[in-house]
């Protein structure tokens, strides 16, 4: 063996023995979950992977060429992909991008769709798990961290645990949340906030650990972890990996995809594989791979990072037709002499003495203890509050927006004349359009600016069964109630009073209660889009123009609605923008008296002079209508609810298939 990765403990002259190239920084801690204080004892595990193979049909080519886009071709993803861990170990999963690691990954996790044909069996103490158990066994850390910024790394974990031990005590839950955070070396940063983009928090290790933590509290014995060491440095990275083997020598099974991991790490994996184009090069031990490269001609080079090395000769180069077919045939002879070799036939023989074992443990799967499902809502809503609320300028602009809006408004009208020669009818029409149309669109940037992250960690978190999408979505509507309310009553409150509309109380009341429901639309009906449609840039589009449409149609300002063609007119009653300007217009009209201050009028200059005939012009009918307006105009929001309701069902199929 190269001495430039020699496995060997090194023997001074003196006799005394040198620590190994690698230790582990954390020390084993004690598991206080079960409340007994003691290390864990529980029965050994094994995971058993048996010929996965995974296929997916895809279009020839792009939707605007039809005739190929009508063809498909079948492409292979994983091809008949076996291996057997057991309990204490940790595999590392190696490939180039493209070789399959992260499917293979999402194939044994159950969260790979059905847009593919998936065959093949996964074994867990020798019996067979069905396909809906996956999720249930495996815990699964995705590539990136989908955490909130604002929460504290105590607080993130612990509205995990509510989520799904919410039937254990408040104390069981706290000494949980300790128990992970002193397993993964967490403790001293326990009251330090996530941090994001914006602004500073914890570092992007401690960031990994927690989403690691996240999942260690339904205490799973198998964990898959994809790409935990991306985007991290080289020493981060390192200790990530010697927490995840410290992990695995407690009992449990991991396996990990990894991509390029430093020398040092060599000795740390019990298990190691390689992958390429889908299939599985190799698996086996650490010196077990030297030696099997080793005969099959490829040495590594003295010094050489053996990782790098063995993955490079696996590899298929595609820069070239000749080189593909040179490295794939090199592949292809590699992975037949791994299937011939000793070692393969070691794994099968493993795999098939647990398959035939007559004690079989049970399948240990997650702790399922979660609780109900008003319960989780409700510890959604309070999670949801607390990590906005903490965003100072976020909540500040929230408030504010309409004001801002509002003062531009009251800058340009300044006060309004009841001189109808003076613009006194324009004018107030005017208002009308501005806070019907305008409205809807600073609840659109709420949504746009706040959801997304929400609707990332929902997509997360769903699959890893701790709630539905919908509570996600119920969650975040009941949040943002407050807010639209509290904003929209700064805005009518200084808009109203400081232009001079109709000084009534209660019109005012019912000028505040109108412009909320457009504000809560435009929020709404983004959160609706958002389910479907995954980028924000096209739903700010799609709203806009949903809102501009609905004031052509609906608002009857650029052309009554009497003089449109019938469709229109049928149109004009789906749109929210008909009642609110309907209400508003009687609110402000009805009752009114105008003046007439000219000396030489031109011919029908003055001859509105009550604003009732600006109501029977415009909206015939309006002032009977006045109660129905208000009912049909506050419908929209259960409509648009049960429509968000439909819409995160939607897209709970669409990232299952």
């Amino acid at each position: 063996m190269k001495r430039g990765y020699s496995m060997e403990a090194v023997e001074p002259e003196n006799g005394t023995k040198v620590s190994e190239s690698f230790k582990f920084v954390s020390e084993v801690k004690r598991d206080v979950w079960r409340g007994s204080g003691e290390e864990r004892s529980d029965p050994s595990c094994s995971l058993s992977v048996s010929k996965i193979s995974y296929t997916v049909s895809e279009r020839v080519g792009p939707w605007w060429d039809v005739p190929s886009y009508k063809k498909r071709w079948t492409r292979q993803i994983l091809n008949d992909v076996s291996f057997h861990v057991e309990s204490g170990q940790i595999m590392g999963i190696l490939g180039n991008s493209g070789s399959g690691k992260t499917t293979l990954l999402d194939a044994i996790s159950g969260r790979i769709g059905n847009s593919g044909t998936l065959l093949g069996e996964v074994f867990v103490n020798g019996m067979k798990l069905k396909r809906d158990e996956y999720q249930d066994c495996f815990s699964y850390v995705l590539q990136s961290d989908n955490l909130l910024s604002y929460l504290t790394v105590e607080e993130t974990l612990t509205y995990t645990a509510q989520l799904a031990l919410r039937r254990h005590s408040t104390e069981a839950i706290k000494k949980k949340v300790s128990a992970v955070m002193a397993e993964l070396s967490l403790s001293h940063v326990a009251h330090s906030v996530i941090g994001g983009r914006v602004f500073p928090g914890i570092s992007g290790g401690e960031r990994r650990r927690v989403s690691i933590a996240s999942q260690l509290l339904q205490d799973p014995r198998v964990i898959l972890l994809d790409e935990p060491t991306t985007g991290l440095d080289s020493m981060t990275a390192n200790q990530i990996v010697v927490l995840l083997a410290e992990l695995a020598r407690r009992n449990r099974i991991v396996i990990v995809t990894i991509h390029q991991p430093r020398s040092e790490l060599f000795r740390v994996f019990s298990r190691i594989s390689i992958m390429s184009r889908g299939e599985m090069v190799f698996c086996g031990q650490p010196e077990e791979m030297v030696d099997f490269f080793g005969q099959c001609g490829y040495e590594c080079p003295e010094y050489c990072n053996p990782f790098d090395i063995y993955v490079d000769f696996t590899s298929v180069d595609t820069r070239s037709s000749e080189r593909e077919a040179a490295t794939f045939s090199r592949m292809h002879e590699i992975t037949s002499s791994y299937q011939s070799s000793a070692i393969y036939q070691s794994m099968l023989g493993n795999m098939e003495q647990s398959l035939q074992r007559t004690d079989k443990p049970a399948i240990p799967f997650k702790s399922k203890e979660s609780p109900s499902s008003a319960t989780k809502l409700e510890v959604l809503i309070r999670r949801t509050v607390r990590n906005l609320s903490r965003d100072r300028m976020g909540v500040l602009m929230r408030l504010s927006q309409n004001l801002i809006y509002g003062l531009f408004v009251a800058f340009f009208v300044m006060h309004l004349d009841s001189d109808v020669s003076k613009g006194a009818v324009q004018d107030r029409i005017g208002i009308i359009y501005q806070s019907i149309g305008a409205s809807p669109y600073t609840g659109m940037l709420n949504a746009v600016a706040l959801f997304p992250a929400l609707r990332a960690i929902s997509d997360q978190e769903s699959q890893d069964g701790l709630y539905s999408k919908c509570q996600m979505f119920l969650a975040y509507i009941f949040h943002i109630l407050p807010f639209s309310i509290l904003s929209v009553f700064i805005f009518t409150s200084f808009l109203y009073w400081t232009v001079g509309m109709h000084p009534e109380t209660l019109r005012f009341l019912c000028y505040s209660a109108v412009v909320l429901v457009p504000h809560i639309i435009g929020e709404l009906l983004t959160v609706v889009l958002l389910g479907v449609v995954q980028d924000p840039n096209m739903v700010n589009s799609g709203v806009a123009l949903l809102n501009i449409a609905g004031i052509l149609v609906g608002s009857g300002f650029l052309r009554s609605t009497q003089q449109m063609p019938v469709v229109f007119q049928w149109l004009s009653y789906l749109t929210f923008q008909k009642y609110g300007c309907e209400l508003l217009i009687v609110t402000e009209f009805h009752g009114l008296d105008f003046t007439c201050n000219v000396s030489k009028p031109l011919p029908g200059a003055c001859m509105i002079t009550q604003g009732d005939q600006v109501i029977d012009q415009g909206y015939p009918g309006a002032l009977s209508r006045y109660t129905l307006d208000f009912v049909l105009l506050y419908s929209f929001l259960p409509a648009l609810l049960v429509l968000g309701l439909i819409s995160f069902k939607i897209r709970d199929r669409l990232i299952r298939h």
